[in-house]
């Protein structure tokens, strides 16, 4: 039930300026991506700003996407929250609404132990047909998944097929592999250790950077799987800078103002996220310029 193989993007959302979902630039921005080697749309993730949304407003969005994507790649609907019924009405209506694929985040803020997040992955990967990538970003939600515990989970959850892995922790991602033994894909969720983690043995990316470099950071992944391990590193090393100013605030807000300075959508973000400082926008966008993305 592997979903794909690559760069999935992390796509930001587009708000119009009364705060509501900008729809004919989300198709259009979904365009850009497709056109310029997008393995797969990852939408109402963090980068896309779910946790500002209602339940109902993110299903709107999958629809839209699913819609428009028309099956020219899979599209992953982010499905996590921090309770777990709530994280199973939306895997149900995510899958209703046509996703191929859940990417569904670790519970956040109740710190929940390993036992916890067991059960949390086993009853929402029940409730669904859909392969499940797990998502283990301990900086925002507080929780980690061990290794151990993520190959337990895959194991006995036939749909739960993948994990993001964005601990930073490349020793874990290690344990993690050696571990999983093939019953787990592995993506990068950190741009910035996207060729350690392929080397690895990961499939690929849910990446930011996708967002402004869609087509560079395809072929990061697969220059690196094809064989061309310089070509890929030396992809991972010219956007090094943007990927650390991509980051110089909390994602998205950097994410959000290079999407708009490259014309896909507006400066516009939902509190209590604000737009980013000017001082750190003009060094994102000079390192865009300077990596040929403006």
């Amino acid at each position: 039930m592997s979903i794909f193989t690559g760069a999935g993007v992390a796509l930001v959302t587009p708000f119009k300026e009364d705060l509501s979902v900008d729809y004919d630039q989300l198709e259009k921005f979904i365009d850009f991506q497709i056109d310029n080697g997008t393995d797969s749309i990852v939408i109402c993730g963090t980068s896309g700003e779910a946790s500002t949304m209602s339940h109902d407003e993110q299903i709107e969005v999958v629809s839209a996407c699913v819609s428009h994507v028309n099956g020219r790649v899979p599209v992953i609907a982010g499905a996590g929250a921090n309770c777990t019924d709530e994280a199973l009405n939306l895997a149900k209506r995510s899958e209703k609404a046509g996703a191929d694929g859940l990417l569904v985040v670790t519970p956040y803020y109740n710190k929940a132990t390993q036992k916890g997040l067991e059960e949390y992955y086993t009853t929402v990967g029940n409730s669904v047909d859909i392969p499940i990538i797990m998502y283990n970003v301990p900086g925002r939600t507080g929780t980690n998944i061990q290794p151990a515990t993520a190959v337990k989970i895959a194991k006995s959850v036939d749909n739960i097929v993948a994990i993001k892995e964005a601990s930073g922790d490349i020793g874990q991602v290690a344990t993690l592999a050696a571990l999983a033994d093939g019953c787990l894909d592995i993506y990068s969720g950190n741009d910035d250790q996207v060729v350690p983690l392929l080397a690895l043995g990961g499939k690929g990316v849910i990446s930011v950077l996708s967002n402004v470099a869609p087509r560079e950071t395809h072929d990061m992944v697969m220059k690196f799987l094809e064989g061309d391990v310089k070509g890929s590193l030396d992809i991972q090393l010219k956007y090094m800078d943007v990927i650390h100013n991509l980051f110089s605030e909390v994602n998205p807000i950097p994410a959000k103002r290079a999407v708009a300075e490259m014309g896909y959508c507006k400066n516009i973000v939902r509190r209590p996220l604000t737009e980013m400082e000017e001082d750190h926008a003009q060094v994102l966008i000079q390192s865009m310029k300077e990596a040929g993305i403006l």
